[in-house]
Formats: C-alpha cells, structure tokens, sequence
C-alpha cells in the first residue's frame, strides 16, 4: 500500500471518529456513533497492518497481539455490571497511558524501525515528542490506576491530602521539563527512565488528594490526557491515525472537563494541576442543631406520586449501586397510566461518570424524551407535585445554593427542595461522596425512604395496585 493511499484512509477513519464522537453526544445517536467508532478504528488498524507489511512470523505475533487484547477486551465487556463502568473506563484510560510509555521505549531502544533515526543519533523532533508522550502516558497510568482503585472501593474515596504537596508538585513538574531538555541534548537513556519514574509520581500525587463528588471530572480530565499521551506517540510514529485520535479525545475530553467544571462550580486550571477537591472536599457533619426528619415508608410514596399531577425523578449513584433502573423505569410506566406525567432530571456529574445515569436509564428503556438535564429542568421543580429522589446527594443539597460556608456552596444543584414534596430514596442519614450533610433531610416538605433503592421501588409499585 501507498503512503498516499494510507494518508487517505487515515483520513477517512478521522472523519469517522468525528462522526462517532458527534453521535455520541446525544442518547438517540449514540449507537450510531459507536458504529461510526468502530469503523473507524478498524479502517485504522487494517490500513496500519497493510502499510507496515510486516514479513510473515511478524504478522502472526501481530493477529496473535489483537486476538489477545480482543478477546479480553470482548469478555470484560460483557461481564461487567453497568454499575461498574466508571472504574472499568479509568482502568482502560491506563492501559492506554502504559502502551504509551511502552512504544516510546520501543522507539528509544530500536529507532531505525520507526525510521527516526539510530541508536545515538535519534532526530532532534522526535526525542522531544517521545518525551512528551512518555510523560504524559506514565502520568496517565498511574493517574488513572488511583482513580481506578477510588471508584472500585480498594482505596479510600476520600481526599488524601499529603503535607507540601503543591511544592512537591511543582518541583516533579519542573524535574520532568528539566529531565526532557537532557534527554534532547544527551538522548540519555537514565534520562529517559528518570522522565518516566517522575510522571509515575505525578500521576499519583495528581489524583490522590481529589475525591468526593469531583471524581467524574477526573476520569473525564483522564480520559482527555490518554488522547494528548497517544497523539504525542503518533508524532513520534510518523502515524497520522494516532495523531488525529489522540487530538480529538484529547480536546474533547479537555472540553467536556471544562463544561463539567462550570457544572461544579469548579476551576479548570485546578482540574488540570489535580490542585481542586482537596480543601473543598473536607467533611462536614451537622452543626450540633437538633433537627428532625420525616420518615414514610412505600405505600405513603405511591399515594403521594398517584395523586400527583407531574413527577421529576432525580436518579443518582445509589440507584446504580442497587440497580434500581428497571424498577424505576416500570413505577414510571405505572404512574403515567394513572395519567402522571414523568420526567428524569439529570446532573452533570451525576454517578461516578459523565452520562453515568444516562446509560442506566437507557439500559432501562427509559424514553430519552423524559430524560432531561439539570439547565432544562430546573425551572421546572417549582411547578412540580413530587421531586423523587434516588440514590443522589451532593447534587441535590440546598446548602450547595444557600450556606456560603459550605464547602461545595456554588455548586449548581437540581432544586428538587422546591417541589411540594421531596421524597428521598436513601439507605441511611450518612452523608455523601463529598463528605458534607444534607440539609435537604430536614426540610419539611422532604420525606425520607429509608430502604435499598431497588426494594423501596419495588415495594412502591406493590402498594399502587392496593
């Protein structure tokens, strides 16, 4: 195959993942988008095997390579439970920050078969971006193994903050810049390693002091540094592929962390130094003022929601965690044959990941008419008879809105407080992934459910055949 011709494929598949990450922005297009994706990375893959023509025992280690990895990647994706998808995708971004590091020491150690240069005599060009790659892929890596081991429960959620940690921050950063004008002036292989061990250390030291409700910006923010870590490999390649790929997750990724940060209320610059969550994230239990709360239980849920007139349904990452989905789903159904009318309010970091609670509801077959976010529904909670909350926290506390002393005050939230009733689907009175308590709990037109989210669900849509 001609260069030309593979330049033109390249092409083809870039417009591709355009057309996939297009389709992917919206719930009705997002198969169509997948579909888009995979062609996409096929066409790449097939013309990448055919320019490099590899001689025959490299061509079985090549299909031995993709079997593996395909076969792997086939069976975790049909094994794992959609409430573990936001570990799974974090995981996966570090994969890709490994691979990186990895094709940066294969070109490192055999540049002829990259065609940039020889051993001792590496292009200027390339030595800076395979050091820019590799930094970006090790930090990647481990970023994501901690982000990976938060979500999964096998690390604490909570911020861990470390004494001086900006300082130490700043000097690796400042290390790593350094480490890389040696590596172009020496093409040190010490150098290199050094590069690789320090953003090793970053990438922890970036991640572990953020938790609480900031972790879906993270695996977002994750997921944009895995696109710029293989756009820095393509360079080194000569691959126009990897370049076009890893720019378009890197920029969206980057894009989609910057409209999840205003979401939040949150900096982007602090996203990208892993400098927010940290002073923010601090516990915060009630202030020693008694307070009481209203307790119901499912047949008071069922007679509030049939009498009602419209229903907004707020699911949240205790909905996952009791896949309340399908239940939820059916109340709905047995709510508008009563002549209910329902609708789902999304937040945007709603979950542990962005459209966390959009898979869900889809997996549920929940109509993406009814499923609407936070800016287009909001105005809405004032007029409503029943604000039914499941398994959401931090995205609903009005303290977020009214207690400058909060430490997410200025965080937009879902007012589900001005609807005539709250009815809060909850196992306890413990606070949520930020640490804070809601006061929510205490208004008196809130009541609380106490109860696994899929067994009160289900015990409510017993009680309306009653």
């Amino acid at each position: 195959m001609s260069e030309t011709t593979a330049a033109f494929l390249y092409l083809v598949s870039g417009v591709l993942f355009i057309l996939a990450l297009r389709g992917l922005s919206h719930p009705t297009t997002s198969r169509q988008g997948n579909l888009y994706g995979m062609a996409g990375m096929a066409l790449a893959v097939l013309t990448t095997l055919f320019l490099a023509s590899p001689h025959f025992g490299g061509f079985l280690f090549i299909v031995l390579g993709l079997a593996i990895g395909g076969g792997i990647g086939a069976v975790v994706a049909k094994r794992i439970a959609m409430t573990a998808m936001p570990q799974l995708v974090a995981f996966f971004h570090s994969l890709v920050g490994l691979a990186a590091v990895m094709v940066a020491a294969a070109a490192l150690y055999a540049p002829e078969a990259f065609g940039i240069g020889f051993v001792g005599g590496i292009r200027g060009e390339a030595i800076v971006e395979m050091s820019i790659g590799v930094a970006i892929g090790a930090l990647t890596f481990t970023g994501s193994i901690i982000a990976f081991l938060k979500l999964d429960g096998r690390m604490s959620g909570k911020p861990i903050l470390l004494p001086n940690r900006h300082a130490i921050n700043i000097s690796l950063g400042v290390a790593v810049v350094v480490l890389i004008a040696v590596f172009a002036s020496t093409e040190s292989h010490l150098a290199f390693w050094l590069i690789v061990l320090a953003s090793l250390a970053l990438g922890v030291l970036l991640i572990v002091p953020i938790g609480g409700a900031d972790m879906p910006v993270v695996v977002s923010m994750l997921n944009s540094y895995s696109g710029w870590a293989a756009a820095g490999i393509g360079f080194t390649l000569q691959n126009l592929a990897l370049i076009v790929t890893g720019a378009l997750v890197g920029s969206s990724g980057a894009i989609l962390s910057y409209i999840m940060c205003k979401g939040m209320n949150r900096s982007f610059l602090s996203v990208i130094l892993g400098g927010f969550g940290g002073e923010s994230a601090v516990a915060a239990g009630p202030d020693g003022v008694e307070r009481t709360v209203k307790q119901g239980s499912a047949d008071d849920a069922a007679y509030l929601m049939k009498n009602a007139s419209r229903v907004i349904v707020v699911p949240g990452y205790g909905m996952a965690v009791a896949q309340a989905q399908h239940a939820l789903r059916e109340m709905a159904d047995l709510l508008k044959r009563e002549g209910v009318e329902v609708k789902y309010a999304i937040h945007p970091v709603a979950g542990r990941m962005p459209g966390h609670m959009n898979v869900l509801l889809a997996e549920a077959s929940v109509p993406y008419d009814e499923v609407f976010e936070l800016e287009d529904i909001n105005s809405e909670f004032a007029q409503t008879d029943v604000a039914f909350v499941i398994g959401a926290n931090d995205v609903t506390n009005p303290a977020a809105r009214d207690d400058k002393t909060s430490p997410i005050y200025g965080m937009p939230i879902l007012n589900v407080d001005q609807a005539a009733t709250c009815l809060f689907v909850k196992r306890s009175m413990g606070s949520g992934y930020a640490g804070i308590d809601n006061t929510l709990f205490y208004k008196p037109n809130t009541m609380m459910l106490f109860a696994d989210a899929k067994k009160m669900v289900e015990d409510i849509n017993k009680a309306f055949g009653h």
